[in-house]
């Protein structure tokens, strides 16, 4: 018994020791009740300020700079495309401009009341993703081509 009066002689003689010892049984306390279900991920509520993003359509927005960038190099390369050395070969392209890239096929030459006209099938392969398209340029004039349709299949 002397020894348990003597514990708490030395405890409460020395105020600093003492307080550290509250200071840790408060603290563990306050921590044993958060703990023990004070927060639940199925009790939050959504906050309806937070708006987030979406990527839509791997496709740029028609008439943007980039659109309008990448189908004149695809108008370019079919319109300077020899039809009988690619003998149904994918035709490659890409536009240093944009960065996008893609490949040509079932490039088809016709001719329907004097217009010459090319039809084909495009990959384009951008940081945005991937799509194909379906296209036609026409010759307007001797050595001038306008792309006539451009836009998903």
């Amino acid at each position: 018994m002397l020894r348990g009066v003597q514990a708490s002689v030395v405890i409460s003689s020395c105020p600093a020791h003492g307080a550290g010892w509250l200071a840790a049984i408060v603290a563990g306390l306050l921590l044993a009740g958060c703990g023990a279900g004070g927060f639940s991920l199925s009790k939050a509520e959504t906050d309806p300020t937070i708006l987030t993003g979406s990527v839509g359509d791997a496709a740029p927005v028609a008439g943007t700079g980039e659109q309008i960038s990448d189908e004149a190099t695809i108008r370019n390369a079919v319109s300077s495309a020899d039809l009988e050395s690619l003998q149904g070969a994918p035709l490659p392209w890409a536009n240093a401009d944009t960065g996008s890239r893609g490949a040509i096929s079932s490039l088809v030459e016709e001719k329907a009341a004097g217009v010459l006209c090319r039809r084909f099938t495009t990959s384009r392969e951008s940081f945005d993703g991937v799509a194909l398209y379906d296209g036609q340029a026409c010759m307007v004039a001797p050595g001038v081509w306008r792309m006539e349709r451009f836009g998903a299949p």
